[in-house]
């Protein structure tokens, strides 16, 4: 099995006007991490900058516009998945993995796909992915009420994965504590 686990921020939380700033991940294949990788990204040039959004990151806009143009990153991204994909090959292909990624994450990551100018995000990628929120619900369900949300960073504590506060909302190590959070939680094993 192959998967992507991946965490994008983002310059706001509208897909149709936003775009991202940095995306992160771990490639798996069979159980094994195979390589991480994170990109910082400038946003595309069209994207509007939510001020807020760039806090929860701890980013400065003038940051995220000094980063490596997007299709740049775009083309070291998608050599990353050449690697370990034949995108002809229509039963080889990703999972998408992450948390909450299905409502958030999947749909700006498809989006850039076509900003830079390639409508074949589904060569690449499963339809569907693996939500990690989702799969900790049932696992936690006994235990929701007394929780105080259900946050990526709340969750891996109730779990007992040593979180550092002051890294969350770096898609790099958020996508470390997903990992940990689906290696306790998934009724599957890799």
């Amino acid at each position: 099995m192959k998967v992507v686990f991946f965490d994008l921020e983002t310059t706001g939380t509208l897909v149709n006007k936003h775009g991202i700033h940095q995306i992160s991940g771990m490639i798996v294949i069979d159980g094994e991490v195979k390589e991480t990788f994170d990109f910082k990204v400038q946003p595309n040039p069209k994207a509007e900058i939510v001020q807020e959004a760039l806090d929860v990151a701890g980013v400065t806009k003038e940051q995220i516009l000094s980063y490596p143009a997007m299709g740049y990153v775009y083309g070291q991204f998608t050599a990353i998945l050449n690697k370990y994909v034949d995108k002809y090959n229509k039963q080889d292909k990703f999972f998408l993995a992450g948390y909450n990624n299905a409502s958030f994450d999947n749909q700006f990551l498809r989006a850039w796909f076509l900003q830079n100018g390639d409508k074949y995000f589904g060569s690449y990628f499963w339809s569907n992915s693996i939500d990690v929120m989702v799969l900790a619900t049932p696992y936690l369900a006994s235990r929701r009420s007394q929780m105080e949300n259900f946050k990526q960073g709340t969750v891996a504590k109730v779990l007992g994965i040593e979180i550092d506060e002051s890294r969350l909302h770096d898609a790099l190590y958020d996508i470390q504590v997903c990992k940990s959070i689906y290696d306790i939680v998934s009724p599957y094993k890799m």
